[in-house]
């Protein structure tokens, strides 16, 4: 069964190198197989995902392993958050 989490898009085969990530939105890449996710800038305004970012920092610093911004956390954990984030 599949759901949509609002705000959160779907990466493509083609995406997955970098390209075509949409105006107002930005890469990240999450949990142990580094599953990439593209979600909305707005969220970088949030407590609870600055809270993240915070943890990516102490974890990666700025030299993330795969190009992109990791966040340090498991894939359900973060459709979690991403999910209360795009109900507000």
């Amino acid at each position: 069964m599949a759901f949509r989490i609002p705000g959160i898009r779907k990466a493509s085969l083609s995406a997955s190198k970098g390209t075509n990530v949409p105006k107002g939105y930005l890469a990240v890449y999450v949990g142990d197989k580094m599953r990439r996710f593209v979600i909305p800038v707005c969220y970088l305004n949030q407590p609870s995902f600055q809270e993240l970012l915070n943890q990516a920092e102490e974890e990666f610093g700025y030299d993330h392993p795969t190009g992109g911004l990791t966040i340090p956390c498991s894939e359900d954990e973060f459709l979690s958050l991403t999910s209360q984030l795009g109900g507000q």
